[in-house]
């Protein structure tokens, strides 16, 4: 009988690929067949499960899970965050380990556990992969991995979304389509936020909430270590005009933005916020565009997610 190794695992459990095809990469082929090379050359078992159609993504991973509870084996999602996200929510709750493939465009989830974007060398670390507990966030009990927001920073991603379309999947891309959000005057909302027992009203044109210190850390966030107690973090920007809005852009950009005044954040266990107006808002969680009843109700997950992470000789130094 194999000895169980790497927290759990014995290298040999069969894997169940979800793969986002219908991402409007070009590079999905390429990337499919370098999953099949590195699997096949090692003679691991595996089943892809392609998806053409992204709200198909929630059923098949599910069909995912329930394989990998009857097999004993690993739940594998391929594509951005998006993708990710959606295998997650499958996952969480279900026992099962969860490995990842990143293939989108800035990968803050991969990154931050040392896994390589390049389809052949992530396939080749998920073989000596280990589990590790991971800690997601959960907004109205809907999981996120990177971050979740209201306000302003939906619709940079919509925007964002409509660019990539256009023009293409790359950060300049990403970079000049936010420019041309801020140029439109953001709409202001009054939130009333509850934490530790305390209560503050905040008017600001976005809230955005994170659980990837790699990602506030670039932008300069001094919270990112709440992150390590087992909390989340908050960020808000006060009521300001397009040309601060532009400044505070660059202070992101040049990893300053927790140095500006006019941007507050701080660390949480469980943060409600109240819409003044709104029974309904838009958020985004891990780039996803959807409508929540409120309150909205933000808190870390009870439950980690069992990330399958780099051997050490693998893992990659975040960037």
């Amino acid at each position: 009988m194999t000895q169980p190794l790497r927290g759990g695992l014995s290298g040999r459990e069969p894997l169940f690929i979800v793969l986002n095809t219908g991402s409007g990469r070009d590079d999905a082929p390429a990337a499919q067949a370098a999953i099949v090379h590195v699997l096949q050359a090692a003679s691991r078992a595996h089943t892809l499960m392609p998806v053409s159609d992204a709200t198909a993504l929630p059923g098949v991973a599910r069909q995912a899970v329930e394989r990998a509870c009857a097999e004993g084996g690993i739940v594998v999602a391929a594509g951005g965050d998006g993708t990710l996200n959606a295998v997650a929510r499958a996952v969480l709750g279900s026992g099962v380990p969860f490995g990842i493939l990143p293939q989108g465009t800035f990968n803050f989830f991969g990154r931050a556990h040392g896994i390589p974007q390049d389809a052949h060398a992530a396939t080749r670390c998920l073989l000596d992969a280990r589990i590790e507990p991971v800690q997601v966030g959960l907004l109205n009990d809907r999981l996120f991995l990177v971050n979740a927001s209201l306000g302003l920073y939906p619709q940079l991603l919509e925007d964002r979304e409509a660019y990539k379309q256009r023009y293409g999947r790359s950060r300049m891309v990403a970079l000049w389509s936010g420019l041309v959000t801020l140029l439109r005057a953001p709409p202001q909302l009054t939130l009333q936020l509850e934490h530790g027992g305390q209560a503050r009203t905040l008017r600001t044109p976005t809230l955005v909430v994170g659980n990837n210190a790699l990602q506030l850390e670039r932008l300069g966030i001094a919270e990112a270590a709440a992150l390590q107690q087992g909390q989340l973090v908050a960020m808000s920007v006060r009521p300001v005009g397009t040309l601060a809005l532009y400044g505070l852009l660059l202070s992101g950009l040049f990893s300053r933005l927790g140095e500006a005044d006019k941007v507050v954040s701080f660390g949480f266990d469980r943060l409600t916020v109240r819409v003044r107006g709104r029974r309904r808002v838009k958020v985004a969680m891990d780039g996803e565009i959807s409508w929540l009843p409120t309150p909205l109700q933000f808190q870390v997950s009870p439950e980690p997610l069992r990330l399958l992470v780099p051997s050490p000789g693998q893992r990659l130094e975040a960037a």
